[in-house]
């Protein structure tokens, strides 16, 4: 989902006015190479993937989906059962 200038200047001022006072967890699928197709001004996305970076966690969970993983399963067992009867 594109974000328009004046959302992503928002945003970064939220993240800058929280900015060592206040945790900020965000979720993406994205890697943040690819954040410039949501922040299409490329000087704003870099400031803000810089003020979520410095002093922050990243946490890499993979590139599936854990609820795709889990939607697969249950069609795989789904399709198990129905094999066996």
């Amino acid at each position: 989902m594109e974000l328009d200038r004046h959302g992503a200047e928002l945003l970064f001022q939220v993240l800058t006015e929280r900015e060592e006072t206040n945790s900020v967890a965000i979720a993406s699928n994205e890697s943040f190479s690819g954040w410039t197709k949501t922040f299409t001004e490329p000087r704003l996305c870099a400031a803000i993937v810089d003020r979520l970076t410095y002093g922050g966690n990243i946490i890499e969970t993979g590139t599936e989906s854990y609820r795709l993983a889990q939607t697969r399963a249950q069609a795989d067992a789904a399709a198990a059962n129905k094999a066996a009867s």
